[in-house]
This record gives structure tokens, C-alpha cells and sequence, in this order.
């Protein structure tokens, strides 16, 4: 058996903007020095897809350690550094099973069959309003896509979306590690906060008369004290932001990718089904989550004693570029025979509970984006974001072809 501090791991500074510029070139280097582990400012991370898979399986000692990033923010005691603590993500064991199994049904694939149309419509619409220009910022474009969706899956008034973008965008940089953030971490929660209790006041006021939307649902199992009204709250807030993170990033991502490979995104008009590949290999390419787990109780990985109070990065969003994972991993190939293993999600108890929500999302606007914006070319700067908590581009300015819908396709 070793001890940790016995590895000879090499450093990533995954704060450090040339980790987010290019961490696959680092994460290269870490593993000629060690195959599935480096060192890092605040632990561990884990650099090997198939260790990340395997390391998962001790979920029963770890726990997510958000409440470790909020302490080192200097967070206790504030807005932000609660609702941190409170969130779902941030439980564990009984409490966490309870408010999973709570909800889980609400987020399968089959129910969220019946709000594809819906989805379609409102990328229509938002492409309807933004493509006559010719050319604009696509992160900023595409921002109000998923926050849209939320919005009408929850019965709240898309009016509200100018108020809750700013608060939205600010909490994706929360786990930067930035402290000079705070203030407006816990502003944006404070707006959030506000905007969720009022939006419950008023349904509980005056229920809806047809149909059930999935604020109603939750409504119901609070109702049944499967959760109480706190947890409903936060349960909302995480979902705004987790919901407009995932989706927005992936899809800024997947258009700076396909602006490289016009023959995929062409194709990606035609044929729906096709972007479900795109979609997998893009997220397998790169995608925008990782997330920690502190070791609560000590347990031997691959002949390596890890003691409690490790911190592990288990970086989901740039595992599927190892070598190990998948052959020639720096080739763009959504028609891999082998599928696309990528991890965007996370794995284990805690992955991500909207994941069917954005894989939705993203393959409906992929495909009418793609007939609407033909040719895209970068047409300015753009910059990478942090990479702790929600990798990302920040501003991609594009210019493109307008094209009129093709005829609508059911699928």
C-alpha cells in the first residue's frame, strides 16, 4: 500500500487560466508522471477516465464537496455559502436518497418526451428574433434557450428572464474559487431566492385549472412531506442554474467546435437523429462540469491509502480526451463504432439530475439552429472561462448565413 504523499504526481493549477485555455495538453503531461492521478492547490485530481470510473464506485465514503469551495470563498454565514450548504447536491445519504427519489421521476425521458415540442417552439422563436441579423454574440444568443425552457416547465412568465439572467450567470462562476465574487454570489441568490417564493406564493394561490406542469408536481410531494418548503426553494433555485449552465455552455461549445467541422453541423439540419451523436461526442470532446468529493471515510483505490479529508476533482468534462478511454480521442468523430463514453454528467448517486432535460434541450436546438444559421464563422474574441465549477466559453461572436425553417420534422 502507499500513502498519497508518497506518489511522485505532477502539479495542475486547474485556477490558472492556462489550464482552461488548454487543459488536455496538461492533463497529458500529468499522466506521463503518473497514469491517473496529479496534485493540486486544494487535493487531488483525477486525470484517468477509467480510474474516474472506478473511483466513483466509493461514493459511499466520499461526499460532493461544495460546502469546501464555499469555505474557502470565506462564504459561512452568508446567502450564497446557505444555499451551498442546503442544496441537493450537497446532501448525502438518507437525506439525498429522500429528496432523489422525491423528484427522479419528474426528469425521465419519457416525460420529458412531451415537452420537445415545446422546446422546438422556443428555439424557433429565439431563432426567429436573433438570425435576420446576421451576425451577434451565440453565448449571449443562446443563454436565453434553456432559461426560456425552465421557465415554461415551471408555469413562470418568461418576463422574468432580463432579472434572473444576470443572477443565473453569476452563480456559473461560483466555483472559480474567486472570493471577490462573493458579493455578487450572494446577491444573485438573494434575486433567485425572491423570485422562487414568490413564484410558489402565487401558484399556491391560484392553482392552475388544466393540466399539471412540474412546479406542480413539486407542490404535490412537498404536499406529501416528501420535502419540506426550504428544501422546495432550493430545489428550484439549483434547477434554474444547473438547467441554464449545462445547456448554454454545451451548446457555445458544440458551435466553436462544428465552425471547425462544417460537413458535421450541415448534416446536423438534416437529420435529428444524427445530433444526438454530435451531441455525444461534443460532450465527450469537452463539456462544462466537474465537481469535488471530500473523503469521509478512508478507503484503498488501485494499492493508494486515501485518508479523510482528502479532496478529489473528478473532472468530468475533459476525461473523454484520454487515450485510454477511446482511440484516437483528439479526432471529432460523432459516427464512433465504439459510442461516445463520455462522462458530462457525472456518475454514481449524484449525476446530474437534469441530464435528460439538457440532452432535450441540446438535440432539439442543434437541429434548428443548424437550419437557421448557416456558415457560421467566428467573428471576434472569445475566451475561456474559469476552469473550476462551469468550464465554458465566454463570448462567441459569430456571423452566419440566415435561412428560413426547413419544413417542420417530427421526431
Amino acid at each position: 500500500m502507499l500513502q498519497l504523499s508518497e506518489l511522485d504526481l505532477h502539479y495542475l493549477g486547474v485556477e490558472q487560466q492556462d489550464f482552461a485555455n488548454d487543459p488536455f495538453v496538461q492533463m497529458d503531461a500529468a499522466r506521463a508522471v503518473h497514469p491517473w492521478l496529479a496534485k493540486t492547490s486544494f487535493g487531488y485530481i483525477v486525470t484517468q477516465y477509467r480510474a474516474a470510473r472506478e473511483l466513483i464506485v466509493h461514493e459511499d465514503k466520499l461526499r460532493m464537496g461544495l460546502t469546501e469551495i464555499a469555505d474557502h470563498m470565506g462564504a459561512q454565514g452568508t446567502l450564497w455559502g446557505k444555499f451551498i450548504a442546503d442544496n441537493i447536491e450537497s446532501q448525502t445519504g438518507e437525506t439525498h436518497k429522500r429528496l432523489r427519489n422525491a423528484i427522479s421521476s419528474f426528469f425521465t425521458p419519457g416525460k420529458l418526451k412531451a415537452h420537445r415540442p415545446m422546446m422546438r417552439q422556443t428555439i424557433a422563436e429565439l431563432l426567429d428574433e436573433w438570425t435576420p441579423r446576421g451576425k451577434f454574440d451565440f453565448e449571449e444568443f443562446i443563454s436565453f434557450f434553456p432559461i426560456s425552457v425552465m421557465c415554461k416547465l415551471l408555469g413562470a412568465s418568461t418576463d422574468v428572464i432580463p432579472r434572473l439572467r444576470d443572477s443565473l450567470e453569476a452563480l456559473g462562476l461560483a466555483f472559480s474559487m474567486d472570493r471577490s465574487l462573493l458579493p455578487l454570489l450572494n446577491d444573485s441568490v438573494r434575486i433567485l431566492d425572491d423570485f422562487v417564493r414568490d413564484l410558489v406564493a402565487e401558484r399556491q394561490a391560484n392553482p392552475r385549472t388544466e393540466g399539471q406542469d412540474l412546479l406542480d408536481d413539486l407542490l404535490r410531494v412537498t404536499a406529501e412531506g416528501k420535502m419540506d418548503d426550504e428544501e422546495l426553494f432550493s430545489l428550484l433555485i439549483f434547477l434554474f442554474g444547473a438547467g441554464y449552465d449545462t445547456s448554454k455552455n454545451v451548446l457555445t461549445m458544440m458551435m466553436k467546435t462544428l465552425v471547425d467541422w462544417p460537413e458535421v453541423y450541415a448534416r446536423c439540419a438534416e437529420d435529428p437523429a444524427y445530433c444526438r451523436r454530435v451531441m455525444n461526442e461534443t460532450m465527450r470532446w469537452h463539456s462544462p462540469g466537474s465537481s469535488m468529493r471530500h473523503v469521509d471515510q478512508h478507503f484503498t483505490f488501485r494499492d493508494v491509502e486515501f485518508p479523510v479529508g482528502t479532496v478529489i476533482m473528478m473532472p468530468w468534462s475533459i476525461l473523454g480526451r484520454d487515450g485510454t478511454a477511446v482511440p484516437d480521442p483528439d479526432v471529432f468523430n460523432p459516427d464512433r463504432p465504439e459510442g461516445n463514453p463520455h462522462m458530462a454528467f457525472g456518475a454514481g448517486p449524484h449525476i446530474c439530475l437534469g441530464q435528460f432535460v439538457a440532452k432535450a434541450q441540446i438535440e432539439e436546438g442543434l437541429h434548428l439552429i443548424a437550419q437557421r444559421i448557416r456558415n457560421p464563422r467566428i467573428a471576434g474574441p472569445w475566451q475561456w472561462r474559469p476552469f473550476p465549477g462551469v468550464w465554458g466559453i465566454r463570448g462567441l461572436p459569430i456571423e452566419f448565413d440566415p435561412a428560413p425553417a426547413l419544413a417542420e420534422v417530427t421526431h
